[in-house]
């Protein structure tokens, strides 16, 4: 709107002040030759109708929702480059210590199902790295594009702010004495006018000085861009790099997935043998652990049902008495229950060479294996450490299978087997992390220094691997 002018208010806008364009007639008011540049006289805009200003809200509110829920939709689709490179560094830390179990292993010449078990783990890690690598490589290219799109916004809007800012000095440096402003208030027809007139200098000049500002702050945006795209094209350069070396590295492994398997075929009777020894420890260790489970809980039911018997506290019933657990054990249980996906690992550095339920043998054909728990693999030395807030209910030992400790949280157990000295004793009360045990080294297969671990609700066993930390 011009503040000049009252006859042309909705008529005129500030962009139209400021500028001056033969095609639009000077303002008729009686305001010196000298300054008719300052007013033009411009078209309204028109109004819609009522009708049609209905439907263009209604088509924005859509549009505007559309828009949201794009958004929203966004973050689930896809991930940012960090994190990519997050995923990727992990996967890497994973790779790491797997290849020095690998390399305790190599102390034996012999192929052993260990050896081909680590080896098919890295396999797979190193699978999974690559698979993240072309998904940052793409994420990188579609972010280099989305960069290289808005430098070019930012370039025309940059040209057409300098060719505003040109114009605006261009018509300050024709007008630039001081007598021409002052003449430009003084010839106002009133008091009132003359302030508008003076207001109005005032707004010209802070709107030049916005324009300098403005393109400032587009060139220094242009430049950031520029070091973004930059330091992404860069990064992309990185980890193709890294994918091909990984690829070489990738086909090396297979191959010797591919030997160890061979030697290992001739060895079946052996590994036959030998896997019908482990699972008979196994289903013995099992057996154990499932009883002392079931006889701590009929414990607790019985301890309940006793409580039960007797009187219960005036307005409060006797069956809520007995039944409700106590308020510690609701407490951890519910913790744990809600840390699910984020406990960690009964091992500092490990990795799960034995997944829970059934699966093939990797080397004898038409043979599985039912795992009750997982075995995690780790480095020789090694403690076994509590996952959670507990207390231990049960340490015990099978001949043949080592020692073995229960940890109680609320109404979930957690197990840790193949232990050879113990740090803790029926009754201790554990923090999460805190040290168990000693796990077992077998010296004479390849130094193997295997965990076993099992999780229990009540009297339900649960895979223990989507509960652990990734």
């Amino acid at each position: 709107m011009c503040a000049l002018c009252p006859q042309h208010r909705g008529k005129v806008n500030m962009l139209d002040i400021l500028t001056r364009s033969p095609r639009n007639p000077p303002c008729p008011l009686p305001f010196s030759a000298n300054f008719h540049y300052f007013c033009l006289a411009v078209p309204a805009r028109r109004v819609p109708a009522a009708g049609k200003s209905s439907e263009l809200k209604t088509m924005k509110k859509t549009l505007i929702l559309l828009a949201l829920a794009l958004a929203a939709l966004a973050p689930a689709t896809g991930q940012t480059v960090k994190q990519l490179e997050n995923e990727r560094k992990a996967t890497l830390q994973k790779m790491e210590a797997t290849s020095k179990l690998l390399d305790q292993t190599k102390q034996s010449q012999q192929s052993s199902l260990n050896k081909l078990n680590l080896l098919s783990t890295r396999i797979r890690e190193r699978q999974s790295l690559i698979s993240t690598i072309n998904r940052e490589v793409n994420q990188l290219d579609n972010e280099i594009k989305s960069l290289t799109e808005r430098q070019a916004r930012l370039q025309e809007r940059l040209a057409a702010v300098k060719a505003d800012y040109a114009r605006l000095v261009q018509q300050a440096y024709v007008h630039r004495g001081a007598e021409h402003k002052l003449m430009f208030v003084l010839s106002a027809e009133s008091f009132d006018q003359s302030l508008r007139r003076l207001r109005y200098l005032r707004q010209y000049a802070a709107y030049r000085r916005e324009q300098a500002r403005e393109i400032e702050r587009i060139t220094a945006e242009i430049d950031e861009q520029n070091r973004t795209a930059e330091a992404h094209r860069l990064t992309r350069l990185e980890v193709l790099q890294q994918k091909e070396a990984e690829a070489k590295r990738l086909a090396t492994d297979r191959k010797e997935e591919n030997r160890l398997l061979a030697d290992l075929k001739k060895k079946e009777k052996t590994l036959r043998s030998q896997l019908a020894a482990q699972q008979k420890k196994a289903a013995q260790l099992d057996e154990k652990i499932e009883k002392l489970i079931a006889e701590e809980i009929r414990k607790e039911e019985a301890r309940k049902a006793a409580a039960k018997a007797k009187p219960a506290p005036e307005g409060k019933p006797a069956t809520a008495a007995a039944d409700a657990p106590t308020k510690e054990e609701t407490l951890v249980g519910g913790n744990f229950e809600a840390n699910r996906g984020r406990l960690p690992w009964p091992v500092e550095r490990g990795v799960v060479t034995g997944k829970f339920g059934i699966h093939p043998h990797p080397v004898l054909k038409a043979v599985t294996t039912n795992n009750k728990g997982i075995y995690i693999q780790t480095t020789s030395g090694s403690d076994a450490r509590a996952v959670y807030d507990g207390v231990v209910t049960q340490c015990f030992a099978i001949p043949g299978n080592n020692n073995a400790v229960i940890v109680k949280h609320g109404v979930y157990r957690t197990v840790y087997a193949n232990l050879t000295a113990l740090y803790v004793k029926e009754g201790d009360k554990l923090k999460a992390k805190q040290r168990i045990g000693k796990i077992y080294t077998d010296d004479l297969h390849d130094h193997d220094t295997e965990l076993y671990f099992q999780l229990w609700k009540e009297k339900t066993l649960l895979n223990p691997e989507p509960w652990l930390a990734k």
